[in-house]
């Protein structure tokens, strides 16, 4: 035991931590980026470096065996150290150049942020952007982005955030889908025509509970996950849909049933860790972010 810890590669730890996430070594494989039979050997490594079995194959996947299951909550703590030694020297950096991450659900990465990314390539060409459109949440204190557009507020310690202000949602039907039929006139007959929902993520079926509808996934005729998708199985004429209003008053061959009320308007926020917030890359994007994308949120409205 007296060599142990020089014999725990952190990329061996990062592998195990991985897989458990995933819950294969393919997911895992995926997340990381590398291959799957590297990815078995840095799990082999780490099982000969600590003379112990740490999966064992079921069915549907690996499964921790009791030992493996023993070393997740201090692989968890060494995953934390390691990134928070990441942040601490990622706060220390002092030049306007490097790569920002950036993190936002699909439909903002879809609709809002590519002109204001041509815009900071344009102002700062030695800051490199990489975006990830993804309607899960990015974790900020593991490195997964440097900032978040995030739909509702943060509440992790560590992380500072900035309201932007609030996203109209409205809901829309295809002029195709009218076609031989009259336009509902209250809100339950909307509600009664066909729909277009989501497969797994749950937002809109908890949104229309919220309005006393008994509503699961079966209330849609047709389902997708991924918001452009979704939009586009709107414009052609599947069924009715929710959408930002700043998409749905501007696409062609769309009637607007409702803008605004009872339709909730989803909060948006800004977010990033306290200790890159004032590094000078992620500072000067975060800025043009905050500056750029409220105006964008609801161009309808009137501005002071």
């Amino acid at each position: 035991m007296a060599n142990l810890p020089s014999s725990l590669d952190w990329s061996r730890v990062q592998a195990f931590l991985a897989v458990i996430d995933a819950g294969s070594l393919s997911g895992a494989a995926r997340k990381l980026g590398t291959s799957q039979p590297t990815l078995g050997r840095q799990v082999k490594a780490l099982e000969d470096a600590l003379s112990t079995r740490l999966f064992k194959r079921e069915p549907k996947g690996l499964a921790l065996t009791e030992a493996g299951a023993a070393l997740v909550e201090p692989a968890r703590a060494m995953q934390e150290a390691a990134m928070r030694m990441e942040l601490t020297a990622a706060g220390r950096e002092e030049e306007l150049a490097g790569t920002v991450r950036i993190t936002a659900p699909v439909a903002v990465s879809r609709w809002l942020l590519p002109g204001i990314i041509a815009r900071i390539r344009r102002e700062e060409p030695d800051i490199q952007i990489e975006l990830v459109p993804n309607d899960a949440s990015d974790n900020l204190l593991f490195r997964e982005a440097d900032i978040a557009v995030r739909m509702y507020q943060p509440t992790q310690l560590d992380i500072v955030a900035k309201r932007l202000g609030d996203l109209p949602m409205g809901l829309y039907g295809a002029e195709c889908y009218f076609e031989g039929r009259e336009l509902p006139a209250t809100f339950d007959a909307m509600m009664a025509m066909d729909l277009v929902g989501n497969d797994r993520e749950e937002r809109i079926i908890l949104g229309l509970r919220r309005f006393g509808m008994a509503a699961d996934r079966h209330s849609f005729a047709t389902r997708v996950d991924d918001q452009s998708v979704y939009w586009a199985l709107v414009c052609a004429g599947c069924g009715l849909g929710f959408a930002p209003c700043m998409v749905g008053d501007v696409e062609p061959g769309v009637v607007a049933l409702l803008r605004g009320d009872p339709v909730p308007a989803l909060p948006m926020w800004l977010a990033a860790h306290e200790e890159l917030r004032h590094v000078p890359r992620v500072a000067r994007v975060w800025g043009v972010l905050a500056e750029a994308l409220p105006p964008l949120l609801d161009p309808a409205a009137p501005r002071a």
